[in-house]
């Protein structure tokens, strides 16, 4: 019997679906998500079971609000150390990357990525203030943060004032971040003028890094240019692997629906993956997802991944609003297949 696309692309759906399904059943017994308010320390720490899995923190040092550390469900780091509490061992560039974020390397013309550390704000470098928390509520298997953040300019100035909600969700050894992040345009039109340097990023742990084969120079939004040398060591594992099938550091400039970054952390296997979600801008989004460990989705760069073939200069008029919604998944003790993948992203979409 031949089968037609739709029937064949049917019968693939459902397979998916069945393996998602059976996941699901296999993580059903999940823990408490609790919630520790440190505001002296500016940082909200989210625990599973009992044990950190991941902290909200606000650092004066950090410029924007980020999360740091991320845990697996067998308590090791997939976020690099280095700025906050480095470790022996890893790269030391692009002092900026620190833990999983989200912000833009040009918001009329103020550059938000690349906008320093440790008391070294970028002249041109903008800030994303932590301005409160909205709601912070745990639960069985599942709790949610929601926060409030204003990006001023140098001059203190908002240009976006940002609610974001993220919701924390136990599966057993796979865990869950969900960021639903809501910008609105102050006073006047922001423009988010093209460039790669963006945006929900998290930088990850050297094991988790491609295998270096020499040293790289890249270049900032103001042309400034950075090596990332090439390290001995044989302790990365990583491999990237896309919803379209590309591979490897072939991955960056690309669009997918999803991204696998998955390896080994000692003897512990792992995936870590970033899903699109439909809704998005430029859905399927771009990768700027390097192999020395830099893993982000930008909506918003589309002339260096074309190769100057496309452009998009996005903007948000005067008291308008975006909506941007992204969704993580950590697994601990395996590397997931695209069918299970495929389900939970499957179900980010359906969610919200």
């Amino acid at each position: 019997m031949k089968l037609t696309s739709k029937l064949l692309i049917a019968i693939i759906l459902a397979g998916s679906c069945a393996i998602y399904a059976q996941t699901k059943t296999s993580n059903s017994q999940v823990s408490m998500v609790k919630f520790v308010k440190r505001e002296a320390d500016k940082r909200v720490d989210v625990l599973i079971g009992g044990k950190l899995f991941t902290s909200y923190q606000w650092l004066d040092t950090v410029y924007k609000p980020i999360l740091f550390p991320v845990l697996t469900a067998s308590g090791n780091p997939i976020t690099r150390g280095f700025p906050i509490e480095p470790r022996e061992g890893e790269r030391r560039d692009h002092i900026h990357h620190a833990g999983n974020w989200l912000n833009y390397g040009n918001v009329n013309g103020i550059d938000f990525w690349g906008n320093g550390h440790e008391g070294k704000r970028s002249v041109n470098g903008g800030q994303i203030k932590h301005l409160g928390i909205q709601k912070i509520a745990g639960g069985k298997g599942e709790g949610v943060l929601i926060v409030n953040a204003s990006w001023i300019d140098p001059n203190g100035k908002e240009l976006l004032a940002e609610n974001t909600e993220f919701n924390f969700i136990d599966k057993g050894s796979i865990r869950i971040i969900d960021r639903i992040v809501t910008l609105t345009a102050s006073a006047r039109a922001v423009s988010m003028k093209d460039t790669k340097e963006g945006s929900f990023g998290i930088r990850v742990a050297r094991q988790l890094e491609l295998p270096s084969k020499e040293d790289l120079t890249l270049t900032d939004t103001q042309g400034n240019p950075t090596t990332v040398k090439k390290m001995v060591n044989d302790v990365p594992t990583g491999n990237y692997r896309s919803s379209e099938g590309d591979e490897g550091e072939g991955v960056w400039g690309k669009r997918a629906k999803w991204m696998d970054l998955y390896g080994n952390i000692g003897d512990e296997k792992v995936s870590l993956v970033i899903c699109d979600h439909p809704k998005n801008l430029s859905y399927p989004t771009y990768w700027h997802a390097r192999g020395y460990g830099l893993f982000a989705a930008n909506p918003f760069g589309v002339k260096d991944f074309t190769n100057k073939k496309e452009e998009l200069n996005y903007s948000i008029p005067a008291g308008g609003t975006l909506k941007l919604r992204y969704r993580i998944l950590i697994s601990s003790g395996t590397h997931l297949s695209d069918a299970v993948i495929n389900g939970y992203a499957a179900d980010f979409a359906s969610r919200y």
